[in-house]
C-alpha cells in the first residue's frame, strides 16, 4: 500500500515536468525488497504510461523537433531492446543501478539556467556523437530501466542543443521510445511476465497519477 502510494506521488511530480520518473521508480523498488529482476519491466511500463500524456500534448503544441532527436532515438532504440535481453546477474545489476541512481541525483541536483531564445545561440552534437550518446543511454536504459531522459535533457540544456520547449519535448519522447524498446528486449526473458503479475496495481496507481501531472503540466507548459 505504502509503495502504491509512493509510486502515485512520484509520478505526479514526475509528470508535471515532462520525466517518467524511472530513477525513482527503481530507487523505490530497491527498499522493498522486490525481486531486482523485474525492476526494468516495472520501471519502463511505469515511465510509458506517465510520459505518454505529456508526449501528446507537446506535440500537438508544435513543439517536436525531429532534427533534434532522431539522432538520439537512432542509436538508442537497438541498444535499448539489446540491453533489456541480456541476463544480468543480481550484483552487477545492483553495481549498474546504484551507479544510474547516483548520476541521476546528481543531474537532478544541477540547476540549468535558461538561456536566450535565439537560435544563434543553438549549438548541435554532431551527428554520430549524437547517435553513440543514444546508443549508451539506450543501453542503460534497457538493462536497468530508466527512459534515459533524465540524462538526455541536461545534456541538451548544457549545450544549448534547442529552444527548452524543444529539449523537453525531445526527452519525453526519448523516454517513450526507448522504454518501449527496453520492454520488449525484456519480454525476451521468459520469467519477467510471470514475476510480474503481483505489481499490476502498480501500473493503475501511475496512470491515474501521471494524468493529474499531465494535468499540472498543462498549465505551466
Amino acid at each position: 500500500m505504502i509503495l502504491a502510494i509512493l509510486f502515485f506521488v512520484t509520478s505526479i511530480l514526475y509528470a508535471s515536468v515532462g520525466f517518467g520518473g524511472g530513477s525513482t521508480y527503481l530507487a523505490l523498488l530497491l527498499i522493498w525488497g522486490i525481486p531486482y529482476s523485474i525492476f526494468p519491466l516495472i520501471a519502463l511500463s511505469c515511465n510509458i504510461i506517465v510520459v505518454s500524456g505529456n508526449c501528446f500534448n507537446y506535440i500537438r503544441s508544435g513543439n517536436l523537433n525531429l532534427k533534434l532527436l532522431i539522432p538520439y532515438l537512432a542509436g538508442s532504440i537497438p541498444l535499448a531492446f539489446i540491453g533489456g535481453s541480456l541476463p544480468v546477474d543480481k550484483q552487477l545489476f545492483e553495481i549498474l543501478l546504484f551507479l544510474v541512481l547516483l548520476i541521476a541525483g546528481i543531474f537532478l541536483l544541477l540547476n540549468f539556467k535558461s538561456y536566450d531564445d535565439n537560435e544563434e545561440n543553438y549549438r548541435k552534437i554532431p551527428f554520430i556523437i549524437s547517435i553513440f550518446i543514444g546508443g549508451i543511454l539506450g543501453f542503460v536504459s534497457g538493462v536497468v530501466g530508466i527512459g534515459g531522459g533524465i540524462f538526455l535533457s541536461p545534456i541538451l540544456f548544457l549545450i544549448r542543443a534547442a529552444r527548452p520547449k524543444h529539449i523537453i519535448t525531445a526527452a519525453s519522447l526519448f523516454i517513450l521510445i526507448n522504454s518501449a524498446s527496453g520492454i520488449i528486449g525484456q519480454l525476451t526473458k521468459n520469467s519477467v511476465l510471470t514475476e510480474i503479475q503481483n505489481y499490476w496495481p502498480l501500473l493503475i496507481v501511475v496512470l491515474i497519477g501521471g494524468q493529474l501531472g499531465n494535468f499540472l503540466n498543462l498549465k505551466v507548459f
